[in-house]
């Protein structure tokens, strides 16, 4: 990652410095201005999962559609909601209710056998948002899905050449920041067609802070 990792921590220090406090914890978040992307394009738009290091601030919510087993083993996993097949139909008459869900919790993972219900009743929804669910077979590491979706960010280029995301909190050590921000940076080139050379300009901010340009 060709930008410095001093240049980096200057700007995360400087947006905290310079942000007031307020009664919450804000989050740190990296905003990526591009330049030459044409995201009326489809083959230009993307969208990434990226885990992160450390946790990047608030909880990221998880929603679990499943049944049985699986139903068991999220719920003792932690999941913040466990939805069963015939919740999932009740819910199919309610496309208000439907259209909440898909607001209200960040990421979903769904049982495979569940995948053609979850299209029909909930991919409405879900599928603008780009959070529809890969399947998930009865023997998959639930747990550990739903604690890597916890340090999971999502980055999506669709109508602005603008890429933003929480990369942290501002309790959090500088440095950790700084990793989170570095692997989205390595993830973003990656899947632009000329790297770094796409980037226009980089900004950190804190929630209610002025974005501090980062010095490239």
């Amino acid at each position: 990652m060709p930008i410095d990792d001093k240049t980096l921590l200057a700007a995360i220090e400087e947006a905290k410095r310079n942000s007031k406090k307020r009664n919450f914890t804000q989050t740190v978040e990296l905003i990526i201005n591009l330049k030459d992307v044409d995201p009326k394009k489809p083959e230009e738009r993307f969208q990434e999962l990226i885990e992160l290091p450390y946790k990047p601030g608030k909880e990221r919510s998880v929603c679990v559609i499943a049944s049985g087993d699986m139903a068991l083993r999220a719920k003792r996993s932690g999941a913040d909601l466990v939805i069963e097949r015939e919740e999932l139909e009740r819910l199919s008459q309610n496309r208000r209710a439907l259209k909440e869900l898909s607001k209200k919790y960040d990421f979903f993972i769904a049982e495979a056998s569940l995948m053609p219900l979850v299209g029909r009743y909930l991919g409405f929804a879900l599928g603008p948002k780009g959070k529809m669910p890969t399947p998930l077979p009865p023997n998959a590491d639930i747990a550990g899905r739903i604690n890597s979706y916890r340090k999971t960010v999502m980055v999506r280029l669709r109508n602005f050449n603008v890429l933003r995301c929480a990369v942290g909190s501002e309790d959090m050590k500088n440095e950790e920041i700084l990793e989170n921000i570095k692997t989205v940076l390595n993830r973003v080139t990656d899947r632009l067609k000329r790297g770094i050379k796409n980037i226009d300009s980089l900004y950190i901010k804190t929630t209610m802070g002025k974005p501090v340009k980062v010095k490239v």
